[in-house]
């Protein structure tokens, strides 16, 4: 059973139109790491490169506390508090000593709701800093389902759009990219094929129980990578190539 209570957030790929955006539930007592691999998952990041998450912690506190206080209670909060207060939490691990932030909290470690606690709290996911792929993520609503069976979390309910390409060059070059398997035709199209191996993508395509299904699975493969520095198993690999589709 869901004994904690279910956090279920909107989240949304910056800076790319068409939106592709997933809505999805985990239980709240996960670590901001194991958020950071579902939402990696849901946008088909295959984990090769560093993340870290950005909390606005002095703006998601003033926006909860703004209709609970008085203005010279909130003037007293702005004096103590930084209302631009943001931080930083990354997987510390031998691939982050060379991008080391000494102000940065371990992701690993630090739990989801000492750091998210209110409806409409913020956050932005940022991977590959060389492509510079942004998530930005809200936090919709705090639920209580004891009849929800916990093995169902994490799981998404809804999304549009396949998610990114790795190493694509950003969103700039992933509207390229779909531009070009749209066209089906000239030197774009025919460099994207033979790089990426296929004739045809559909990047506007969300299969929803195909994604619940890695939600399951893929999680775990990511942690193992980050956390403990273990390459994927050949299962684990047919699992993020979707070898289990030609079966």
């Amino acid at each position: 059973m869901a004994s904690q209570p279910i956090y279920q957030f909107y989240a949304e790929l910056d800076d790319y139109s068409p939106k592709i955006w997933r809505r999805f539930q985990v239980m709240n007592n996960i670590s901001m790491a194991r958020l950071g691999y579902i939402v990696m998952t849901m946008f088909e990041m295959q984990a090769s490169h560093l993340f870290c998450f950005e909390v606005p912690l002095g703006q998601n506190y003033y926006r909860h506390m703004k209709d609970r206080l008085s203005e010279s209670e909130l003037n007293d909060f702005i004096s103590f508090r930084n209302k631009n207060e943001v931080k930083r939490f990354e997987v510390q691990n031998e691939m982050t000593a060379a991008f080391e932030n000494e102000d940065a909290l371990n992701a690993a470690t630090e739990k989801l709701p000492h750091i998210i606690a209110w409806v409409d709290d913020e956050l932005t996911l940022q991977y590959d800093y060389g492509d510079g792929w942004v998530v930005k993520l809200v936090l919709e609503q705090i639920i209580e389902d004891k009849e929800l069976p916990g093995k169902e979390l994490p799981r998404v309910l809804d999304g549009e759009g396949y998610g990114i390409i790795e190493d694509c060059g950003g969103t700039g070059g992933l509207e390229e990219l779909t531009r070009a398997f749209k066209k089906r035709a000239g030197k774009k199209y025919e460099h994207y094929r033979q790089w990426l191996g296929v004739d045809d993508m559909d990047l506007d395509t969300f299969n929803l129980d195909d994604m619940n299904f890695r939600l399951k699975k893929v999680p775990r493969i990511y942690a193992d990578a980050f956390e403990h520095g273990l390459e994927p198993t050949k299962q684990s690999m047919d699992l993020l190539t979707r070898q289990y589709l030609n079966k």
